[in-house]
């Protein structure tokens, strides 16, 4: 009876342990605001808006010690419209990230699901659309480089470096999924940054696959590594670029500069262009995207910051040459720890008969080439 006994209160002293090295974390964003809009399709509009600057999101992430410094990871995050409860990321439960793999303290992370690319994990929390300092409404025209996440890579693994001494680098593969067409739809990314002192640099570099298609709807198979969300539909996309942050005091100044290459060009997502549908292009024509962000924030107390940029976008869209100027400005106020308020305005304006009107990202186009939109809002992390 006493080894019984023993037996039963050993074995819940290791079932303890066990859980203590397991968690589990649930956690999420809610940004919520109002959104005044000066032309929208031509006509002035006051909306609810949902991620004006952050999407609203929740997610679970878990980790289980493995021993020796190693440790199995997993990510699930979904992504909805606090406004009206609908799933984002065209209708996924977990559009924003859905991940499982092995982490080591001294060799970094596999993972394999879907996930941020490269660029989005080293180049954009560099410029003031991939932060909390922006967000969205502040993305390049069409966000033609993904800084602001407007797509993730399905089908991929992935390796995040551990920190040495500053110094982070990584590297991702999605796969088409087709047996009969393996560079049909796949994506391959690579970034690093540096951290030293104030000093922030990073660069990055994506490069996604089609058969070469000429139209939209054959551009990309359904089930490879770019779906359903496509900013472009091109034979092949190519985006690069650097930039880095110098902090000092309660300053942050920034420069990031993208390019984003598009062959054989059949048309701009319906999400990116602001115009229901999409925007389509004929003859198969070549296009590019050359984007130069100034940006800088400034903590005016412990509670209280404001943050503003300018971009300056030079395109050239089946062989027209336009171009787009973005000023943005944010000011933001905590109330707690995990919830602030914040007051925000865009205004783009492109060239005069320019192949797209003015476009500021998760808003309906203008019918001209001028746009202003201003936002209040409200966000709460959990």
């Amino acid at each position: 009876m006493k080894k019984t006994l023993m037996v039963a209160a050993l074995s819940g002293v290791f079932a303890t342990a066990a859980h203590a090295q397991s968690s589990v974390t649930l956690y999420g964003l809610i940004d919520a605001g109002i959104t005044y809009t000066n032309n929208q399709h031509g006509h002035s509009n006051w909306q609810e808006t949902t991620g004006s600057v952050n999407g609203s999101r929740f997610g679970l992430r878990g980790s289980e010690d493995l021993g020796g410094g190693l440790k199995a990871i997993f990510t699930l995050e979904n992504g909805f419209g606090i406004n009206d409860g609908t799933l984002k990321q065209n209708s996924r439960i977990f559009g924003r990230q859905a991940f499982v793999g092995l982490a080591s303290d001294q060799y970094g992370a596999v993972t394999l699901g879907r996930q941020y690319d490269s660029v989005v994990d080293y180049l954009a929390p560099l410029a003031l659309t991939g932060t909390q300092y922006g967000g969205t409404q502040f993305a390049h025209p069409f966000d033609n480089d993904n800084l602001n996440n407007s797509f993730r890579i399905d089908n991929s693994i992935k390796y995040t470096s551990a920190n040495y001494g500053g110094f982070k680098f990584g590297g991702l593969y999605g796969f088409s999924n087709q047996a009969d067409g393996f560079s049909n739809n796949r994506a391959y990314s690579l970034g690093a940054s540096y951290n030293y002192g104030g000093l922030n640099v990073g660069a990055g570099y994506l490069q996604l696959n089609s058969n070469g298609a000429t139209s939209a709807a054959a551009a990309f198979n359904s089930g490879g590594a770019v779906s359903g969300d496509n900013t472009f539909f091109a034979g092949r996309q190519r985006t690069f670029g650097a930039g880095a942050n110098y902090a000092f005091g309660p300053a942050t100044v920034g420069l990031v500069y993208t390019q984003t290459n598009l062959s054989s060009l059949a048309g701009i997502g319906a999400g990116a262009s602001g115009q229901t549908g999409g925007i389509g292009f004929t003859g198969g024509q070549g296009a590019r995207f050359q984007n130069i962000e100034a940006n800088a924030r400034y903590a005016l107390t412990p509670a209280l910051s404001i943050a503003g940029s300018y971009t300056y976008t030079k395109g050239s869209l089946v062989g027209q040459h336009d171009h787009w100027n973005q000023f943005n400005l944010q000011t933001d106020y905590a109330l707690s720890k995990r919830t602030d308020v914040y007051l925000q305005g865009e205004y783009q304006q492109a060239n005069q008969n320019a192949i797209v009107d003015a476009d500021i990202n998760g808003l309906a186009a203008s019918n001209n080439n001028k746009q202003i939109a201003v936002t209040a809002g409200l966000r709460h992390r959990f």
